[in-house]
């Protein structure tokens, strides 16, 4: 397991932006699941949408290639970042909302050099929300 404080050594990310809570499992160069609790102080359920609060797609995909970075980090990657280079076969099947814990599980697809091909979901309560396939690098 790879807990909040090991994930702030890994990703440059900070709040509000870093959307990833916990790593449960992990096995380099293959796949990781990671989880994040969303709750209502989320800073964009202010907007989005005022009554509704829906977790916007895009943020949902961010903190997916989010548990990839750490993958490719815990592979042994060097370098000081992950970039998408492309986001393809996106589907949302079913919104996210406050109080829901998301389970995102990505696996390698292959690995070139720095260039790496991910697929991944995103569950809640074992129903999938989400689904990608995306191609990031590692720069350097």
């Amino acid at each position: 397991m790879i807990d909040i404080k090991e994930i702030m050594n890994i990703l440059p990310h900070r709040y509000p932006f870093l959307l990833v809570d916990r790593v449960l499992e992990l096995i380099p160069d293959k796949k990781a699941v990671g989880i994040k609790n969303v709750t209502m102080n989320e800073p964009f359920f202010q907007g989005h949408f005022p009554g509704n609060p829906v977790m916007p797609g895009v943020l949902i995909i961010e903190a997916m290639a989010q548990v990839a970075g750490i993958l490719a980090f815990k592979s042994g990657i060097e370098g000081t970042g992950v970039l998408f280079l492309s986001i393809e076969k996106v589907k949302f099947r079913k919104p996210i909302t406050p109080g829901d814990q998301i389970r995102f599980e990505v696996n390698v697809m292959h690995r070139r050099g720095g260039v790496w091909k991910f697929s991944g979901t995103a569950k809640v309560n074992d129903t999938l929300t989400t689904e990608a396939e995306f191609t990031a690098m590692v720069t350097q």
